[in-house]
């Protein structure tokens, strides 16, 4: 029964992500970090950059889900770390350093944790409902994010008014780890014991242990147009990740630096409630557009859906308009960023085939994260450089050489044979 266990593994999948790349921006930012460090932290993708190096490992020991369930348990003790670490008084240096240090583990587990889940959908599932539940997937994935930047940024924000920030979010990275702990109970009784789940470890040689991770690589760029899709799933989401990273501190800066000038609640509501639910709604509407019509006949109104609500940003940044005004633009840019992701999601498990689909989508995601890192990473050096109107300006310029890429992808996997 998928639907016991798909909207739980890709809420489990999805809390930790988002607490790491995004709440974290709204907490540092909070605790006076700058917007140059901000952006730098964007190296904390690289754990999923990296992680189809090691995805081999969590194909060829143990089963998928046994790895769901170890590494859900260690999430729910880092962040239960990270909850101890912000009880402590300590410097901001000290605050900074041992928070790099903690979000670096969690990324690394979260990665690791995506490796299975992915592997672990793809083997429970055969095309026909791969294609299906890849909106039901991201419908929870957005739901953790939501849960994330609404619910638990809401709450800090509460918390706020009447405590310190550290003891606000050291509430929120308790509720974080606890929370993690149930969901490794639930699905240590909840997810099936699939007679495909199981490793591929034998009494190898050292030699040929090596070979198999070679082959896993080889297969995967001996694929037939492996380089106009690795094109394409680097610059797809260039210029939306290289404004990703900037949202949150552009809604929390003082209109006196270019900002919006909102309360930490604000942003809750305004991007992570209202924002994330349209995108949520964006990426059901996506699945359901592609099991319907089929990739081929929905890229193009995906692709632009993805990309031209990010000149909304440079109307804001400009015209600093009422809060409504700020709702209603930015949720139709999570909206239209629900729908293009999906696209995005489709293409990237349409091209993972044979018997390393597991590492290859993990490979793919991998590259993925890479074209997610570099942009964030120029980020805050960027904004600090051009203020926040400008900055929108080049980050919408650069969604070019995604909507280019298309051009580029193979007919055939936009329209793959049912297997």
């Amino acid at each position: 029964m998928p639907f016991t266990f798909i909207p739980t593994l890709y809420f489990s999948e999805g809390l930790a992500y988002i607490l790491v790349n995004t709440v974290s921006v709204i907490l540092y930012k909070k605790m006076g970090i700058s917007n140059t460090w901000i952006g730098l932290t964007s190296y904390l993708y690289l754990p999923w950059v990296l992680k189809m190096l090691w995805a081999p490992a969590v194909d060829r020991f143990a089963t998928k889900r046994s790895w769901v369930l170890v590494m859900q348990g260690l999430m729910a003790a880092l962040f239960l770390c990270f909850a101890f670490m912000l009880s402590k008084q300590t410097s901001l240096n000290l605050f900074f350093v041992f928070s790099i240090v903690l979000f670096s583990l969690v990324a690394f587990v979260s990665a690791t944790h995506d490796i299975a889940a992915d592997g672990f959908y793809m083997l429970a599932l055969d095309n026909k409902q791969q294609a299906f539940f890849v909106g039901i997937r991201s419908f929870f994935y957005r739901v953790s994010m939501l849960f994330g930047t609404g619910v638990l940024v809401v709450l800090a924000g509460r918390l706020e008014t009447s405590h310190t920030v550290s003891y606000s979010w050291m509430k929120v990275f308790l509720i974080a780890g606890g929370l993690y702990g149930l969901l490794a109970l639930y699905h240590r009784f909840i997810l099936p014991k699939l007679a495909t789940d199981h490793a591929s470890r034998s009494a190898d040689t050292t030699i040929v242990k090596k070979t198999y991770f070679v082959e896993v690589f080889r297969s995967y760029f001996a694929q037939p147009g492996v380089l106009p899709v690795i094109f394409f799933i680097l610059f797809y989401r260039f210029g939306e990740s290289l404004l990703l990273k900037m949202v949150s501190p552009f809604l929390l800066d003082g209109r006196g630096v270019g900002g919006l000038g909102l309360t930490t609640v604000q942003v809750g509501w305004v991007y992570g409630t209202t924002g994330l639910v349209c995108l949520i709604l964006g990426g059901i509407t996506g699945g359901w557009l592609i099991s319907r019509f089929g990739l081929k006949k929905c890229l193009w109104p995906l692709v632009f859906s993805i990309h031209l609500p990010n000149l909304f940003y440079i109307y804001l940044s400009h015209a600093f308009p009422a809060l409504p005004v700020v709702y209603a633009l930015v949720a139709v840019e999570q909206f239209g960023y629900g729908l293009g992701l999906t696209a995005f999601t489709v293409v990237i498990l349409y091209f993972a085939k044979g018997e390393y689909k597991t590492s290859h989508y993990a490979i793919s995601t991998g590259i993925m994260a890479l074209g997610m890192m570099v942009p964030g990473m120029l980020s805050g050096y960027l904004q600090e450089s051009l203020g926040y109107f400008h900055f929108f300006v080049a980050a919408t310029f650069l969604t070019l050489p995604g909507i280019v890429s298309i051009f580029f992808l193979p007919k055939a996997l936009l329209a793959p044979v049912a297997k």
